[in-house]
């Protein structure tokens, strides 16, 4: 067999062999199914929810499969399988599928949404702008009202422009400096550095007249963060966990949820067809000028250098909110 057939049958795909470790193997490139799609992916974004199974915890089994925990991917169909009609090649696309750090991979046809033309020079990771979307839904948020974002990551960043865009208030909250810069610049009219429990109740106690806040989004996924969010919540508010808690159980003061009578929303989706659907949603929303992600894309690696992008994705040194693997 000639090397450039062989190139042709195969494709590059990262395997995570141990905590923290990982390499690069030329696997057999897959074949679409019934009602399936194969995407030469451009790229693929770097998703904290990577971080448990990047520790090497004692549940995550080695080594992964090939292009494994890869979940933000978007590229261009080049082939259909059988059954699909709305769908062809040349087509590009944002994927909801699980192995896309790899060149290639393989997505059911109800998974997939195509882009615009005038999105074409730009990345777009849709798993987490769906999500984004999905969370401001079920947030309920409404002009002219006080809205809380407990941590600034890709997320945080991406909720405090919605947020600010539908004509809310926008209070940040972050423990770096430069994340609050972010979040001015997404819209925020008020930055709280997240370093003291009480003081920050306290400063948003006096930012609000004493009322607290009318939406409380927790995008953290640890205690405190979660504790904090709470407190910060007015009589009847909405507490909206957007926080991806991965790390085991969690306490809440229930006497608190109790007392003020808070509606709290875990605002995960799990439904495909809804996680389409904010993909969707957020194409519109670039489309329109309510979402521009794209200052959000702090750093691109090659595939080669996952490993790297996992590591500053869990360590989030200054200047860093996302990373993307790109592979064209």
């Amino acid at each position: 067999m000639s090397e450039a057939l062989a190139d042709t049958r195969t494709m590059r795909a990262a395997v995570v062999t141990g905590a923290g470790q990982m390499h690069v193997e030329a696997v057999p490139l897959p074949e679409p199914g019934p009602g399936q799609v194969r995407i030469a992916l451009e790229g693929c974004g770097v998703c904290a929810s990577n971080l448990g199974p990047w520790s090497g915890p004692e549940w995550m089994q080695f080594p992964t499969e090939p292009g494994g925990l890869g979940h933000e991917g978007w590229g261009v169909i080049d082939a259909v399988g059988p059954g699909v009609s709305d769908l062809k090649t040349g087509d590009r696309v944002a994927s909801l599928s699980y192995h896309s750090y790899a060149t290639h991979d393989i997505a059911d046809a109800g998974a997939v949404v195509k882009l615009p033309s005038a999105l074409d020079d730009k990345p777009l990771p849709g798993e987490p702008l769906g999500c984004a979307m999905n969370i401001l839904k079920r947030s309920g948020i409404e002009a002219g009202q006080t809205v809380a974002i407990v941590g600034i990551g890709f997320l945080g960043a991406l909720l405090t422009q919605l947020a600010s865009r539908a004509g809310a208030r926008v209070l940040a909250i972050s423990r770096r400096p430069w994340a609050l810069d972010v979040a001015r610049r997404m819209g925020a009219e008020e930055t709280i550095a997240m370093d003291d429990h009480w003081r920050i109740i306290e400063e948003v106690k006096s930012l609000t007249g004493g009322q607290f806040c009318d939406r409380v989004i927790e995008a953290v996924g640890r205690q405190w963060p979660l504790d904090l969010a709470a407190e910060l919540t007015r009589e009847r508010g909405r507490l909206v966990i957007a926080g991806y808690h991965q790390d085991g159980p969690r306490q809440v003061n229930m006497q608190l949820w109790n007392w003020r009578g808070l509606d709290v929303i875990n605002a995960h989706e799990r439904d495909p067809a809804v996680y389409a659907r904010g993909v969707r949603d957020a194409i519109d929303a670039m489309l329109d000028g309510r979402l521009d992600p794209s200052a959000l894309y702090t750093h691109r690696f090659p595939l080669e250098d996952l490993g790297t992008a996992l590591d500053m994705t869990r360590d989030r040194p200054d200047g860093f909110l996302k990373a993307l693997v790109v592979y064209q």
